[in-house]
């Protein structure tokens, strides 16, 4: 039996990509990124400890993974450009594979410096170069499972199906933080570096997992560059709703600009409120230790550390499953809501002293994110066609990697200057957004319509 019918009509191939995705597909690829999100913050959770055990200045830790996020910003573009060709399955498989060994390499690399095996010098150099393969391998998965949502999924539902799968990464970070004391496995000499194991063991069940029970996708753009070699042969049957072209000529669409006057409003938004984010993530774990005393006992750290953050994680999800979808909030008014919330709990997180208040401002702050992120992702989707959904998800995966690559080192040294120095400057970047997004983002009625 072939992969694909081949009387399979242009219009049918229309309503396939616009109908609903099945459940169990959708939580497999909520799955996909719900294991790179937990693992990332199980290790966000343990590496100021780890940082303070090395004895290596704070703002240090945080440049660990500039190099790893410089290289997203530059792949992860040339990853959604290659799904178009190769298959949205194809390149979350690869991101899976660079998590795993990623993440084992890192682990590796922590256990030796931790030992006395490697100076703190060498073993962040080490560090640095393991995480690298998530910026360069990591970065294929996110963008190939939003543009396999986004030309799925009708425009007016498009906000919440996206929504849904940002969720994934609020769910991760409430289950990261939340295993990674438990994944401190002194009994086996791991240590501090048990999560970066255990969740190694986790992204490679998902990839076995995404391999046997997502379809194959055939990209439409077989009729333009011949056979691809992941067209068929695998057992798995092919996926005809899936393509990067466009459905009604089958012609790959030219290249997407950062520049272009759809886009830039949205990536404005996401490039200023996602520094004032990533900045927030990169100072919360300083914060409590210092703010705790903790600084003296770095193990002690991992569990006030995880409770702050998995406090965010479940803002987000309130966000991202309730907020949204129950009062059906478009790209804009999500985005610029997002904002204010994201910056009142900034200013709340920067006040805090006890953990119960640190917890409180962010949580905030992350519900007010929680809201922003899908807002800018629909946003960027929506202000394009469905045939530059790849090209789309790929600058959306860019802009988030572009945020880290200095902005939680920026954010660490402002703090360890003055606190306010750190915090004001992020409160004035989300200023900068809901000043500039009132002004230029496009009304939700008319990214939501449906065009023809």
């Amino acid at each position: 039996m072939a992969d694909t019918d081949p009387a399979l009509t242009t219009a049918a191939r229309g309503r396939a990509t616009t109908g609903a995705i099945p459940p169990s597909r959708m939580a497999l690829l909520f799955t996909v990124m719900l294991v790179t999100a937990a693992g990332n913050t199980a290790m966000q959770s343990v590496m100021p400890s780890i940082g303070t055990a090395l004895q290596v200045d704070d703002v240090w830790i945080s440049l660990a993974y500039s190099w790893s996020a410089l290289l997203w910003v530059v792949c992860a573009p040339i990853w959604a450009r290659r799904s178009d060709r190769r298959g949205r399955k194809a390149m979350m498989a690869l991101g899976l594979i660079g998590f795993v060994v990623s993440m084992l390499l890192c682990g590796l690399s922590l256990y030796a410096g931790l030992n006395g095996w490697l100076s703190a010098l060498w073993t962040l150099v080490a560090f640095a170069a393991a995480r690298s393969l998530y910026g360069g391998f990591g970065s294929a998965a996110p963008p190939a499972v939003q543009a396999y949502v986004a030309a799925r999924t009708p425009r007016a539902e498009r906000t919440q199906a996206l929504s849904l799968i940002a969720s994934s990464f609020g769910l991760g970070t409430v289950i990261g933080p939340a295993l990674a004391p438990l994944m401190v496995l002194p009994l086996l000499g791991f240590g501090l570096t048990g999560p970066f194991i255990c969740f190694a063991v986790i992204g490679l069940a998902a990839l076995v997992l995404l391999r046997l029970r997502l379809p194959n996708d055939e990209p439409q753009f077989a009729a333009k560059a011949g056979p691809t070699p992941y067209s068929s042969g695998s057992g798995a049957p092919s996926d005809p709703g899936e393509g990067g072209a466009d459905p009604e000529n089958g012609e790959e669409p030219p290249r997407l600009s950062w520049l272009d006057p759809r886009l830039r409003p949205w990536i404005i938004a996401g490039f200023f409120g996602g520094h004032a984010q990533a900045m927030v993530l990169g100072v919360s774990g300083f914060l409590v230790l210092d703010r705790l005393g903790l600084r003296d006992t770095p193990t002690e750290g991992a569990g006030p550390v995880g409770l702050v953050l998995m406090s965010g994680a479940i803002a987000t999800l309130l966000a991202q499953w309730g907020l949204i979808p129950r009062f059906d909030l478009g790209p804009r008014a999500a985005t610029l809501w997002g904002i204010v919330t994201a910056a009142f709990g900034t200013l709340v997180l920067g006040l805090g002293e006890s953990l119960h208040t640190i917890a409180l401002g962010y949580a905030i702050a992350s519900l007010g994110f929680g809201l922003f992120r899908p807002g800018t992702t629909a946003g960027t989707s929506l202000a394009v066609s469905r045939a530059e959904q790849g090209q789309a998800s790929g600058i959306v995966a860019s802009l988030a990697g572009a945020s880290y690559i200095y902005a939680p080192a920026l954010g660490v040294w402002l703090y360890g200057v003055s606190d306010w120095l750190g915090f004001g400057l992020m409160i004035a970047l989300c200023a900068i957004v809901l000043i500039l997004g009132w002004r230029g983002l496009q009304a939700d009625e008319v990214l939501t319509r449906e065009r023809a």
